[in-house]
């Protein structure tokens, strides 16, 4: 991980922490290194969308305005998810773009996220070459004027092809199914009710009225008590929430019980393996997945590949291995016959069409998928403890005592988040007393160490 890019862009705590300074560094640096080996001879495009935070406006003033003082020009998206970014990149042929969001964060944190020519994130190389530009040569990018800085112009029809996109993704219409939608007063609310109503379905919103400072707030795939709320008591037949920037979806079955990543990747995979759309019979994950998961999956012949947490090392390994669909519980999925990188809306649109064509409620299709019991903790730590935990022989060794009680029947994950200042604390075993016991005394111990 660099200094300035986590496992998804630069984010922090916005204007103090992911200063307008910053941005407009960032600004300028990507527009040098992601468009420096082209060869055009009009100016190089940029475009830039937002999610709905009140900082959002502030930073892409920022980015523009470093951006275009290095004489690119700057194409407006406005609220859109992350996803549309990566898909309009290639519909409008720019040399990148640029989403500023901090995803499923609350409020208070902001974040800068790149996107190549292609659609896909970028490569550790490439942002290594621009955190270097930005924290230790920005004196060597060279400042345009006159009629050599970049314009900017607004693209209006951005959300409707976007839209338009998504629904081409799949046939036939779904009447008869209620479905409840939950726009985390993010991005989703800029596109989703345009998106949805094509297809045939009675849908109910909820959490799409943003206000630059709801986004994420006790709603949305974090938060989900709303969303299973409205399913009962409206007699939903699904639900689907959204994160902030709208790339994962988690669903919640007619019965209201929640339906992670792990479940949604394992029953489209098994839909794309009887349509024979599954490539190489393999879907990707990371360390996160449940057991019960990788049991269903092997029950039904399918294979899975694991990589650590954070969706680039997913689509690496989809990429490397021709592989078509992957993500992680949390509800950030990739189907790459589709989309470069998550996104919550497709995922929600494919579930919607294996239910309509399946003809099976959402509890009898995840009904095969054990849930081992699994339990997380984080661990918020102060900010010059960062990268220590691995460190500390006192924590180590609670780890260890862990490992050797759990055996063969348990597993401990203990990371770093890559976004926030936690250490996460998962336990996986198949007794709950022991799962609780462990993980509370492996986080009591970092919290103590840590703290």
């Amino acid at each position: 991980m660099g200094r300035l890019f986590g496992t998804d862009g630069a984010r922090g705590v916005a204007i103090t922490e992911l200063t307008c300074e910053l941005a407009m560094k960032i600004g300028r640096a990507a527009a040098v290194v992601l468009t420096k080996r082209g060869t055009k001879k009009s100016k190089a495009r940029i475009l830039i969308g937002k999610d709905t935070r009140i900082s959002s406006d502030i930073l892409e003033a920022a980015l523009i305005a470093g951006i275009t003082s290095v004489g690119a020009d700057v194409e407006l998206l406005g609220v859109v998810p992350t996803p549309a970014v990566a898909h309009l990149v290639k519909y409008y042929e720019a040399d990148a773009g640029v989403m500023i969001s901090a995803s499923h964060n609350s409020v208070e944190y902001n974040g800068i996220k790149l996107f190549s020519a292609t659609g896909f994130k970028l490569p550790d190389e490439v942002e290594n070459e621009i955190e270097a530009l930005v924290l230790d040569n920005h004196e060597s990018i060279q400042l345009v004027n006159g009629k050599d800085v970049g314009r900017v112009r607004t693209l209006y029809g951005a959300v409707s092809e976007y839209n338009e996109h998504i629904q081409a993704t799949v046939s036939g219409k779904f009447h008869g199914l209620l479905v409840a939608i939950d726009c985390a007063n993010g991005s989703a609310s800029a596109t989703a009710e345009a998106l949805f109503y094509k297809f045939g379905a009675e849908f109910i919103y909820i959490n799409n009225k943003p206000d630059g400072f709801n986004i994420n707030e006790e709603c949305g795939s974090t938060h989900m008590e709303q969303l299973i709320e409205v399913v009962k008591q409206r007699g939903c037949d699904v639900g689907f929430a959204f994160d902030g920037d709208a790339d994962r979806c988690l669903a919640v079955d007619e019965k209201g019980n929640v339906v992670d990543g792990d479940k949604l990747i394992a029953i489209l995979s098994r839909y794309m393996k009887e349509k024979g759309k599954l490539k190489n019979d393999t879907a990707v994950v990371t360390v996160m997945s449940n057991l019960g998961f990788h049991q269903f999956m092997k029950n039904n012949n399918i294979n899975t590949e694991c990589t650590k947490v954070g969706d680039r090392y997913v689509l690496e390994k989809m990429l490397e291995g021709g592989y078509n669909i992957g993500g992680e519980q949390s509800g950030h999925i990739i189907m790459l016959d589709h989309c470069t990188t998550g996104d919550g809306q497709l995922t929600a649109a494919q579930v919607l069409e294996l239910l309509s064509k399946c003809k099976q409620p959402l509890s009898k299709l995840v009904e095969e998928i054990p849930d081992f019991p699994q339990l997380l903790v984080n661990v918020k730590i102060t900010e010059d403890k960062k990268g220590k935990w691995d460190k500390s022989a006192e924590i180590l060794k609670v780890i260890e005592q862990a490992e050797i009680t759990l055996g063969a029947d348990g597993r401990i994950l203990v990371r770093e988040s890559g976004t926030e200042p936690l250490v996460r604390v998962m336990i996986e075993g198949k007794n709950d007393s022991d799962v609780s016991y462990w993980t509370e005394k492996i986080a009591d111990e970092i919290r103590k160490q840590l703290c």
